[in-house]
Formats: C-alpha cells, structure tokens, sequence
C-alpha cells in the first residue's frame, strides 16, 4: 500500500500511510471508557505479526480495567533486565501456585542471569547474552537451566508485548537455541555431577585451605557438612548456634521442604568464628555488596583450583623433561573424567560412607537430607540420629585432612 490514508486490519488495528510514504501502525481502542488512538510503531520496525500481538495484548489490558497507554508511557523508560524481572513478577503475582514458588522462580533468575545480563538493557539483550547464561550450566545442572530458559524467555516476552523491547525472543527454544544446544533430554552428563575421587581429596582440601576469600571459606564449609550450595550460600546467623555446635536450616530453604539438622565439627565451627560479619546482611557467606554469594562464585573457586593443578602438573612435566600430557588431569572424576564440581563433593561423601566406612547408607542419606524409604523414614522418625551423625563428620573431616585413612570403622551404638 502506497497511497496516503488510513487502511483497517481489523479489531481496531490500522496502517497509516503518510505523504511522506512512511508508514506505521496505529491501534484505536477505548481506555477506561475513552476513545484512544494509540500508536504501536512504524513498519519497518513491527511487523505486522508484532503489531496484532500487542493490539491484542492492548485490548485484554484496556477491557481489565488497565491503561495500555500508561504502559506505553512506562515503556519509554529504560529499562534493565533485573527490572525487567522485578515488573514482571509483580504483574504475574497471581499466577504463582504460592509465595515460596515466586521466590524460587526469583531465586533462579537472580543466581544465574543476574551477574551476567542484569544491568543490561532489555532492549540490547541477544541471544549471545542469553547463551552466556546458560552454556556454563547446561551440561551440569540442565534441569535448572531448562527452567531458567523459559524464565528468561518469559521475562522478554512480557518486556517486548510491554514495548520495552522489539523483535524475536533471544531466548526462544524452538528455531532458535535448539539449533545451539543440545536437548535437554539428550544431555549425557544430566544428573551426574563429576566428583572427587577419594584419593585425591586430602590433596584437593590442602589446596583449597591455602585459598583466600569468602567463596572460598563457603566451599570449605560445603565440604565439611557435605550440604547442597543453596544451602551454603542461604545460610544466615540465626540458624547457627556456634556453641552447641549446630546449624538448623530451616524447612523453607530445603528441598524435601523438611528442617534439617547439620552438626558441625570442630573445624567447621573454626571456619565460622574466623568470619567477618557485614552490617545489614544476615547472611554468613554474603557476596560483595551484601547479598546471597552466587552458585557460581563457588564454582569458580574449584574451576581455578583445576586450571592451577592443570598448570602445576604441566610444569611438572617440563622440568622433568617429559612432554606435556595432552590429557585431561588435575582433580577428576574417576569415572567421567571431568572436572569435579561443587555438587559432586556430597557424592564423594557418599562414596566414602558406603565404601570405606562401617557407617549406614541410611545415615548418609540423613545427613544427605535425601528423601528416603517410607520404612527407614519410620524407623528414624523419633530422631535424625544427630549425634550419630556428629561422630560420622568428625571422621570425615579427618579423612579430608589425610589425618585418617580412607577407612573408618568407628564404632556407634544406639542412642
């Protein structure tokens, strides 16, 4: 269409075509009883797809009561992609099951996306931004960047029907990062975090303790109660009680949705006491500015510890005389191969307890806070065995200073 005037598409959406041969869409609706021409962009920027899309998303708005053009005012702003997630939560409050499920959907936005897109702008985000997020985690914990996709995704699609941005999703699956991922369901490593083998772990602690900062102490004390990292990084004083030398983490914040009780070995408590403590954040690892530390501040501490054995054992080899091994090495997991993660320290402790120990697998998986049998739950229901317990940390922490062997046969009686 070339000639100058006005040409209906239906339900109120029209093309204007200027003398000037420029051309943009234009939505006619009634905005809390008044008539209103609303411009949805020029033609060359909003297809006509987009332009139906939010003249639709318009109408739902204008007949619930709502002022498409206050959010087309609000759409001026810029706006970030934390922002972004604080207005869309905030929209979509009542489409969670509950509040805890706002904050885990939360939780996993600010963990992940956060420190990598964030502070951007919504309207720059591309899909390199979005593959920056999810490529360090898909391999290793594809569950949760599966989820983060989608949230991501969703977040962008509200930002774009709200006018804070134009064009197709980044974070789009289907056409878009199915062609540069590899699908969920066909990702081998899913569910099986590389762990430390045994041998190597007296080594792998010795290093670690030789590491500053505050991730550091974070993955010290992850190792010594062999927790999960949420668990880690969400900790916060008043769950600890340094003299009883326990820590409660209450049942909002675990994944059974069940308090758990964690005994703490002497060394444990060491690690406690030597931290600082910020005014005005709770929490016992806080990250620089005061918040939750994030998962992958943790990772990072083992990632450089694997680059540095990586490094030492090449020189090794270059002052030997050898040539440099071209093959994986450094602190692995003995079956994959691959570098040991966080996560798979708790599989370590499980393979010491049932390998090595005179321990019971059921008390492990207590310790593990892993839900388990109806029958053994019954049996352990007057009791989480946390004295029990105490004694079977104690010998862990033993095993990782190199101070007792592999094997530990402690006796324990009932309590």
């Amino acid at each position: 269409m070339k000639e100058p005037g006005r040409y209906a598409d239906g339900h109120g959406l029209y093309l204007f075509v200027d003398r000037s041969g420029a051309k943009r869409w234009v939505q006619r609706l009634v905005i809390q009883g008044k008539r209103t021409d609303l411009g949805l962009g020029p033609v060359s920027l909003v297809s006509l797809a987009e332009a139906r899309s939010l003249a639709e998303a318009n109408r739902r708005l204008a007949r619930s009561g709502g002022d498409p053009l206050h959010e087309k005012r609000e759409a001026r702003e810029v706006l970030t992609f934390a922002q972004a997630v604080e207005r869309y939560l905030e929209k979509k409050r009542a489409e969670f099951r509950n509040d805890k499920h706002r904050k885990q959907w939360r939780a996993t936005l600010d963990t992940y996306a956060g420190p990598v897109i964030g502070p951007k702008r919504v309207a720059d985000i591309t899909r390199l931004d979005v593959l920056r997020v999810l490529e360090p985690i898909w391999e290793t914990k594809t569950e949760t960047a599966s989820r983060l996709r989608g949230r991501i995704e969703a977040v962008l699609s509200w930002a774009t029907v709200a006018g804070h941005r134009m064009g197709d999703n980044p974070a789009r699956w289907a056409g878009n990062l199915s062609e540069l991922l590899p699908k969920p369901g066909k990702v081998a490593a899913k569910g099986n975090h590389p762990a430390l083998a045994l041998a190597d772990l007296p080594r792998w602690w010795a290093d670690l303790r030789t590491r500053e900062g505050m991730a550091a102490r974070a993955l010290q004390f992850l190792t010594l109660t062999a927790a999960r990292s949420g668990e880690v990084r969400g900790m916060t004083w008043d769950e600890v009680e340094l003299e009883a030398k326990l820590w409660t983490v209450p049942a909002a914040r675990m994944k059974m949705s069940r308090e758990h009780r964690v005994p703490l070995t002497d060394e444990a408590v060491a690690v406690l006491r030597a931290l600082p403590r910020l005014d005005g954040s709770p929490y016992v690892f806080f990250a620089p500015r005061g918040g939750m530390m994030s998962d992958m501040t943790i990772s990072a501490v083992m990632r450089r510890m694997q680059e540095a054995e990586e490094r030492r054992l090449t020189e090794v080899d270059r002052k030997a005389g050898r040539k440099p091994s071209t093959a994986s090495r450094g602190y692995l997991d003995p079956r994959s191969k691959r570098p040991a993660v966080p996560h798979g320290l708790r599989s370590s402790f499980r393979d010491w307890v049932s390998e090595h120990t005179s321990y019971p697998g059921d008390m492990a998986e207590v310790a593990l806070a892993h839900k388990i049998s109806n029958a053994v739950e019954a049996a352990y229901r007057r009791g989480d065995q946390l004295e029990k317990r105490r004694q079977m940390m104690e010998d862990w922490g033993q095993m990782l200073q190199g101070t007792r062997s592999a094997t530990a046969a402690t006796p324990y009686g009932d309590n």
